[in-house]
């Protein structure tokens, strides 16, 4: 994949405008496939760098259009990071900072309904919207997807399913809209997400649509069909596991970005690939970032990422601004026509395509526990209070990405200068509506890699 100079990239950008001119590529609204992988490692794709797992069909996403090197989300862990996508605002601003606890529907813990949501808003403008897969952003009725924008939803309500269909610790069935559907039914849960969003694309095409694939794999319980196990014989143990999960993924997005192009609708889509988080403590690979799932180092909060919307977005070029999963919500909604308001993200589409030469975002900001952790990322700065020490870190992420060189203390002034911009980014958030025992995991894995 090349990287290419900005100003190599407007002389792209002008050929490839004259190119693909044409009448027929052009309609006002185009269709959003938002895919979100579930605590997917940073190098566990092929566009990152995965020699163990090959990963074609979501690395051809990648290959159609743009990496963005430097992708990030809100938060280290599920809900919180997905509520912020949805929401289009930092989730500390409205107390979605933990995961929704037990999976009732008397619990009161979900994306609060004060927050109008990506679906939502595109329903406004003329949108059909659907959620396939995970949701993990509230089980009461007021939570549910069907109640929050979303014309049509089969998946699960909480945070983790069997990959057979058998309902968890959680106990929820899958529903098809407001009904539960025969377990019977689900021979593997990825790849019948996979067969249901091939089914919502050919039922769609004609206009314009927002489909969320929501997957939950590789996120644990580890489970496999033997069919992709056999992909991985040198391959042993979690990991041989965890690779099947990824392929299985992966075959499910090939189904689907191949009935776009069957459909005549790949040049009207707009794509984007990321995962809700870094991979998870295990069996991820999350090289050479530092830290997993959970902290607010770079390997719990940066995240494969790509975009791809053929005919707008130039092909193989790789972004190296950090842009955050906020900016997918405002993308999307200024591409379809509707109103930024209240969002916190940018259109990411002029910063790729050449247009405007600047960085999408000057600073970005993470959160944990009301603060108990926190990060900030201000150009190549990175400062970090992790939960279980009481002094910023701080790292120099072009010239160390693994933030293995602490340099705070021969650089004051940055610390003072970051710690301000945090505070004053801060003073604008609430406390957690919940809690949940994240921190006090992430503090015993810290204890415990330490020893």
């Amino acid at each position: 994949m090349k990287k290419i100079s900005l100003f190599s990239l407007k002389i792209l950008l002008t050929s490839f405008l004259i190119i693909h001119a044409s009448a027929e590529d052009k309609r006002e609204q185009p269709n959003v496939l938002l895919i979100l992988a579930d605590d997917l490692g940073f190098a566990d794709v092929g566009f990152n760098g995965s020699k163990d797992i090959p990963t074609p069909h979501i690395d051809a996403i990648a290959k159609a259009g743009v990496k963005f090197e430097s992708g990030y989300v809100t938060h280290p862990y599920c809900s919180p990071s997905r509520a912020a996508i949805m929401a289009g605002r930092y989730q500390q601003r409205f107390g979605h900072e933990h995961n929704p606890q037990e999976a009732s529907e008397t619990n009161n813990d979900g994306i609060p309904t004060s927050e109008i949501l990506l679906p939502a808003r595109l329903k406004e403008v003329g949108y059909t919207t659907g959620l396939i897969g995970k949701w993990h952003l509230g089980v009461a009725d007021q939570f549910k997807p069907l109640n929050r924008g979303f014309d049509e939803f089969f998946g699960f309500l909480g945070g983790g399913y069997n990959y057979f269909g058998q309902p968890g610790k959680e106990g929820a069935p899958i529903y098809r809209n407001e009904e539960a559907v025969d377990p019977e039914s689900i021979t593997y849960l990825t790849d019948t997400f996979g067969d249901e969003a091939v089914d919502f694309v050919q039922r769609h095409k004609g206009k314009p649509w927002f489909l969320f694939l929501s997957f939950n794999a590789p996120h644990a319980p580890d489970q496999a069909t033997q069919e992709y196990l056999d992909r991985f014989p040198n391959l042993t143990g979690n990991r041989k596991t965890y690779a099947a999960m990824i392929s299985a993924m992966d075959d499910a997005i090939g189904k689907v970005m191949a009935e776009l192009k069957a459909t005549n609708q790949e040049k009207e889509t707009l794509v984007f690939f990321l995962s809700d988080n870094g991979g998870r403590t295990g069996p991820a690979d999350n090289q050479p970032l530092n830290g997993h799932k959970g902290y607010t180092f770079e390997g719990g909060v940066r995240v494969p990422f790509t975009a791809s919307w053929p005919g707008h977005i130039p092909e193989n070029i790789t972004y190296e601004h950090p842009v955050s999963s906020l900016d997918i919500h405002a993308t999307a909604l200024a591409l379809a026509g509707a109103s930024l308001d209240d969002t916190e993200g940018v259109n990411l589409l002029p910063f790729v395509t050449g247009e405007d030469s600047g960085a999408p975002h000057d600073v970005l900001f993470w959160r944990v526990a009301g603060g108990w952790d926190y990060a900030v990322r201000q150009r190549k700065d990175k400062m970090v209070k992790p939960g279980w020490s009481d002094r910023q870190e701080l790292y120099n992420l072009e010239a160390d990405l693994s933030e293995s060189h602490n340099t705070a203390k021969g650089h004051p002034e940055v610390i003072d200068r970051m710690q301000a911009l945090y505070e004053k980014w801060n003073a604008k958030n609430i406390e957690p509506l919940w809690s949940d025992p994240h921190k006090e995991n992430v503090a015993k894995e810290r204890a415990a890699e330490t020893k």
